[in-house]
């Protein structure tokens, strides 16, 4: 029973970890403030779902997933990339309510807020038993790629160009980059990558409903980078282990310890307390941005 519980937990980190990294690439090495990471991360859920039912593969709804994702990322890009950050954030925020309220009241498509069930779980049938063990596995693999996908973006010339624009985009211009193809260009891998951990996170639970993607969600995955430690994708890793296992521990104080508050309330007011103590002590974060010389 706790092996179950940690490798549940497990899942869970790599699925935000990989949301995380997503949220990095845009904000944290690009300045981009996409206050709407989970209309991408619902995109690529709903996706992959809707596919599942109509008898697609994992690996087919995955890549719908991630095109689609993508896809929208380039249309809100388009607009909103010409915006100030601060309207920048209204406006991503805007569609990640828009499209929830679009799941919710299309029932022919996602069957509104009864939600999609029956969502395959891919070789259940081979594993069955051991079958959180392996699903981990793949969570981590996948895990991986996106790192090392982020990390070979990040340290090239592309990537060294993306942290010009953020340290100063009209320094930048005055070079001669197009930093506003630049900055569509990262916006769509992110939002690809966030329809990575959406398509997992279906497929892991086998049911989505809209109330899964309230904009809480994009905050918490903002907590995870400003605690891990922006700009950092390691840092990501490390925010989406503390917040997880706080998110998932305060669960089972109540066993131990009589509390006054409910623990879901309890494990709030604890990661808002930790959230305002990095940024008061330490702003960059658990793992701090790594300077390397051009």
């Amino acid at each position: 029973m706790f092996q179950d519980y940690v490798l549940d937990t497990l899942i869970y980190i790599g699925i935000y970890a990989i949301l995380a990294i997503s949220l990095n690439l845009e904000a944290g090495f690009g300045r981009l403030m996409n206050f709407g990471k989970v209309a991408f991360f619902a995109i690529g859920a709903y996706t992959s779902a809707l596919l599942s039912i109509a008898g697609a593969p994992f690996v087919i709804g995955l890549l719908a997933g991630i095109f689609l994702s993508a896809f929208f990322g380039l249309l809100v890009a388009l607009p909103a990339l010409r915006l100030r950050a601060d309207y920048l954030a209204i406006v991503t925020l805007s569609f990640g309510e828009i499209l929830r309220l679009f799941f919710l009241n299309e029932q022919w498509l996602t069957n509104g807020p009864m939600g999609i069930r029956g969502i395959s779980q891919p070789l259940f049938f081979a594993f069955q038993e051991n079958y959180l063990l392996f699903y981990a596995s793949v969570v981590f693999v996948l895990l991986f790629i996106c790192y090392i996908f982020s990390e070979k973006i990040i340290n090239s010339p592309f990537g060294r160009t993306l942290k010009a624009i953020r340290d100063d985009e009209d320094a930048a211009a005055a070079f001669g980059r197009d930093t506003f193809r630049i900055k569509i260009k990262v916006f769509m891998i992110g939002s690809g990558m966030a329809g990575v951990s959406g398509a997992l996170f279906a497929h892991y639970i086998a049911f989505i409903s809209p109330d899964m993607f309230f904009p809480s969600l994009t905050f918490s995955i903002w907590t995870m980078m400003v605690i891990g430690g922006s700009a950092n994708n390691l840092g990501m890793v490390a925010g989406a282990v503390l917040i997880q296992v706080f998110e998932r521990g305060t669960r089972f104080i109540k066993d131990f310890v009589a509390l006054p508050i409910e623990p879901s309330n309890l494990r709030i007011i604890i990661i808002g307390l930790l959230l305002i103590l990095f940024i008061l002590y330490k702003p960059d974060g658990i793992i701090k941005e790594r300077k390397r010389r051009l």
